[in-house]
């Protein structure tokens, strides 16, 4: 399975961009209404410039404490952007998660964003692939 078949699958393919000078505060506020986990920060909300999860709010909060809150984005967002594009393969995506620790990844057609997969988004195609893969064995086996 590729991943444009992942971003087609999705109920909602939209990206939460965040400008970098957003307060922290804001991008979890914004984290905590649509119940996502993460936010790629976009000048331009066409291109990637960082990427901030929930995890890297909570690690700043513990080092530096509240105040935090009221810093711009940019100065936590990771900025070493692992990403895919729609040919690559779920495989190859699930391994690079799984390799980095990571459990979202932007995807990019040239410098444009044009989605970002999951974790759970890639389990859950890989999962229904095998299921389909299991019933045609079943249907082999016996003679359907």
């Amino acid at each position: 399975m590729l991943v444009h078949q992942i971003l087609k699958s999705k109920s909602d393919d939209a990206v939460v961009t965040v400008a970098p000078g957003t307060k922290v505060s804001e991008a979890a506020k914004i984290l905590a209404e649509r119940r996502i986990g993460t936010v790629v920060v976009s000048g331009d909300g066409q291109t990637a410039d960082g990427i901030l999860s929930e995890r890297d709010i909570v690690r700043v909060l513990a080092k530096r404490g509240g105040a935090v809150l009221q810093d711009p984005v940019e100065q936590f967002m990771t900025v070493k952007l692992v990403t895919c594009t729609r040919e690559d393969s779920a495989d190859a995506v699930l391994q690079m998660m799984t390799d980095g620790r990571f459990r979202h990844m932007p995807v990019l057609e040239g410098d444009q964003l044009v989605g970002l997969i999951t974790l759970g988004d890639v389990v859950k195609a890989r999962l229904t692939e095998l299921s389909m893969e299991k019933d045609a064995l079943e249907g082999m086996i016996m003679g359907h």
